[in-house]
């Protein structure tokens, strides 16, 4: 029998509550860092993110010497990631503005942010959510696939923005940060894009595949 949308979401979220909270698994040493960090993780792991970016923080720590730097000079530490050309030009191009426009720090304002180049609303919600501590839901590929595939956002929420705004109307406002790592996380461990771990899902007797051929 079909189960209904608030009770998958208050199984989930009590399952997740009683796990603890989460951060992000990227490794950085300041605002500046975790931004550089959030856009070298676009379409690419965490895990070779954080491979490269000890390197890349030693030669260039903060804003102003990744500002001074050139792109082919960056391109060298991030061409193990995906799209390395285009980082390569963002994160130098984002620090020469953080540096002209905002007196050398990140801007916290969601907007501000946003004019970055290289920020989407998704690494923006991040830093809002991780770095300055506001409630936010960023919506990456995990948290999309897993919303989905558990019945938390209906098929009509077909875009990240659509699903960050369903989600944000059942979770409380003071866990939508909380709830994005609850949700990443199960999706990059559990949940996975291939092969989801079903038989390790502590959802599975209620997941919508239950109930109808869906599995995405």
């Amino acid at each position: 029998m079909k189960i209904s949308k608030i009770t998958i979401y208050n199984r989930i979220l009590e399952y997740f509550r009683e796990q603890g909270e989460f951060d992000t698994e990227l490794e950085y040493g300041s605002v500046f860092q975790l931004l550089i960090a959030v856009v070298l993780s676009a379409q690419c792991t965490d895990k070779r993110v954080n491979m490269i970016t000890p390197e890349l923080f030693s030669a260039y720590p903060d804003a102003k010497s990744m500002a001074d730097a050139n792109e082919a000079e960056v391109y060298e530490y991030v061409k193990s990631v995906s799209y390395p050309n285009a980082k390569a030009k963002h994160i130098v191009e984002l620090s020469r503005m953080i540096m002209t426009q905002f007196g050398g720090e990140v801007p916290s304002d969601m907007d501000d942010l946003q004019k970055l180049p290289g920020v989407g609303r998704k690494t923006a919600n991040v830093m809002q959510a991780v770095a300055f501590g506001r409630n936010a839901m960023p919506v990456d590929t995990h948290v999309y696939r897993v919303s989905h595939r558990l019945g938390l956002v209906s098929k009509a929420s077909n875009t990240p923005l659509k699903v960050e705004k369903e989600l944000c109307k059942h979770i409380p406002h003071d866990e939508w940060g909380k709830a994005h790592h609850w949700l990443l996380l199960h999706g990059r461990y559990v949940c996975k894009s291939n092969k989801p771990l079903c038989q390790k899902c502590p959802f599975d007797s209620f997941c919508p595949k239950k109930f109808a051929d869906s599995k995405l």
